[in-house]
């Protein structure tokens, strides 16, 4: 599993075919965590300042494709930035799902900031469980 359009991508070019990044727009890729529970995959990204409206999450076969825009609309015309840490504009994440999880059963949830899309095992594809051998009679 991989967040392809992240910089520490090492598999060679990043997914940008429908990117703003391929039409020259300026681009972000938010913080994203990703964790396997007991029953899935939990994916939870930092949104800070969206609205659920400026969110789009649409699947493609097994890559979770997450884009929006971060609004700057609280800043003067005029204003001469001294530190500058908040990315604004259009952005685009996208993460390709391990086989073992079903992205078509993805539930997800935005809540003060965080995006978090729950995808569950698929059936059969329960983790390995080491069964006890019996002895030789």
């Amino acid at each position: 599993m991989c967040k392809i359009n992240s910089p520490l991508y090492a598999g060679g070019k990043a997914f940008v075919a429908k990117t703003s990044v391929a039409r020259g727009e300026s681009h972000w890729i938010p913080n994203t965590d990703v964790y396997a529970t007991d029953t899935g995959l939990v994916i939870k990204v930092e949104l800070a300042g969206l609205r659920r409206e400026d969110l789009e999450l649409t699947v493609d076969g097994q890559r979770l494709v997450i884009s929006g825009q971060r609004h700057d609309g609280s800043r003067g015309a005029r204003c001469k930035f001294m530190v500058m840490e908040i990315n604004y504009g259009p952005f685009e994440c996208v993460i390709e799902v391990p086989a073992a999880y079903d992205l078509s059963q993805a539930k997800a949830a935005y809540q003060n900031g965080f995006l978090r899309v729950d995808v569950p095992q698929r059936m059969g594809t329960a983790k390995k469980q080491h069964l006890p051998l019996a002895e030789e009679t």
